[in-house]
């Protein structure tokens, strides 16, 4: 196994993103350096490459939330608000019309907030769609969720292995140079068990 490279200032921003390292171990550098330690992991990273190449302390981005606070009871004929954000009032509002099983997920979030205008009935029939869609195609996991997207892709080609095998070969990938999506080659960690 080829061993990673302990995350400090004698790395550059290149290396530093060939390289899998957890969201902690990011945090854990920007406090020891005096970087801002807020965001996602992707932002994470930016700020952490940017500093190690020139020094410079990238500032986190400020998301600035409209919220529009419902007072009208929501209906079928209901518009949706611009700027769009889940509230427990809009989860009664699908769960009782769309039943127990209905939970906020990404795909139903992003249509939501790209169609303010459209009525909460359309919200309902996207919704079933989208359910659909789901259920006959792979979903897209987003970027910062490379073990999720690594294991459901080691399952698609191991049908039969365990999530153990799947975690030793995670562990095995994030060690190397280079990407970390799963490769058949990955198994090769594999070969010395018993």
């Amino acid at each position: 196994m080829s061993d990673r490279p302990e995350l400090n200032n004698s790395l550059d921003g290149k290396t530093f993103r060939n390289y899998y390292y957890l969201k902690e171990e990011l945090i854990a550098f920007c406090r020891a350096n005096g970087l801002p330690a807020s965001g996602g992991k992707i932002e994470l990273s930016d700020r952490i490459a940017a500093f190690l190449d020139t020094g410079e302390v990238l500032k986190p981005v400020k998301k600035s939330h409209a919220r529009t606070v419902l007072t009208e009871e929501l209906t079928e004929e209901s518009v949706i608000e611009a700027g769009f954000v889940c509230s427990e009032k809009h989860r009664s509002f699908f769960k009782e019309r769309i039943g127990r099983s209905f939970s906020f997920n990404v795909m139903f979030q992003n249509w939501l907030k790209a169609n303010a205008g459209k009525t909460y009935g359309d919200a309902i029939a996207a919704y079933y769609e989208i359910a659909e869609d789901k259920k006959k195609k792979k979903t897209k996991i987003d970027k910062q969720f490379e073990y999720n997207t690594y294991v459901r892709d080691f399952f698609e080609d191991n049908n039969g292995r365990s999530l153990e095998d799947a975690i030793r070969c995670w562990k095995y990938k994030k060690s190397l140079p280079g990407h970390n999506r799963y490769e058949k080659e990955d198994l090769v960690v594999l070969v010395d068990q018993p």
